[in-house]
């Protein structure tokens, strides 16, 4: 994948990395990055080799959110515009999501905006001690896109939500892990480690179980027990078929590390 404008994509071990690279630009979100990252999103659904995400960004900050300067230069036709690059980055998302490999965010700096609901969107997050969260979307006359409106009412509750889309309070790392946004919070010079062993760890799981098993968290906040209980059912039942399940069974009873092969 040579002809990324705005990001970088290297696939190695079975973790894909994706690198947010406009440091200039302070890694604001643009058409042509939206584009961008729909394209590795495909790639990672897509490739079996990719069994984990890695998602960081060049430079001081994850990312400010959206190109203002872009937004100012479309002028009138700025609803237009945006209609088109949420078309891209909201289809990237979806894709990442949705896709089997695990999606682990990496914020070295400010998330703000777009930056920030792209690590709510992920599975897991590691923070560098250096990293703050917010939304400012309201901030410039905006509404929040990039999936934060779905993600983050079922991670702090409608009434937290809120509070950050309507205040744009900004939280320093160590209070977004105690809020349950982050996972982890490291210091700065551990960061690119821990994410990064992190991802290949997981690169090395049942890969099929756990995209399956993404599925069932996200059905579960629009289904009543019994309905996300059959869905836990029919999961497991297929889960039992794969070549994954049948090693780590063995595994367990041959009292050895199971070698999962993603199928």
């Amino acid at each position: 994948m040579n002809d990324l404008e705005t990001l970088r994509f290297e696939l190695t071990d079975n973790v894909a990395r994706i690198t947010l690279n406009r440091p200039d630009a302070a890694n604001a979100m643009n058409m042509q990055m939206s584009k961008d990252l729909l394209e590795v999103g495909i790639e990672c659904d897509e490739n079996p080799d990719v069994r984990a995400v890695l998602l960081r960004s060049e430079g001081r900050m994850f990312c400010a959110g959206g190109d203002l300067a872009s937004f100012a230069r479309a002028g009138d036709a700025l609803p237009r515009a945006l209609k088109e690059m949420t078309v891209y980055l909201h289809a990237s998302i979806t894709r990442l999501a949705r896709g089997s490999a695990p999606v682990i965010a990496a914020v070295q700096g400010p998330a703000a905006g777009a930056g920030f609901s792209l690590a709510c969107a992920a599975d897991l997050v590691v923070a560098s001690e250096q990293a703050v969260f917010t939304l400012a979307y309201t901030r410039a006359g905006l509404t929040p896109d990039g999936s934060s409106t779905y993600f983050l009412p079922r991670l702090l509750g409608r009434h937290r939500a809120l509070e950050l889309i309507l205040t744009n309070r900004t939280l320093p790392a160590a209070e977004a892990r105690d809020w349950g946004l982050v996972n982890e919070v490291v210091p700065a010079d551990e960061l690119d480690a821990r994410a990064g062993k992190l991802a290949q760890r997981l690169a090395a799981g049942p890969t099929w179980a756990f995209g399956t098993a993404k599925e069932l968290v996200m059905r579960s906040f629009s289904e009543d027990l019994e309905s996300q209980m059959e869905f836990e059912s029919q999961a497991i039942a297929n889960a039992a078929r794969t070549e994954d399940a049948a090693e780590g069974i063995a595994a367990f009873f041959e009292k050895r590390r199971a070698v999962f092969k993603g199928r």
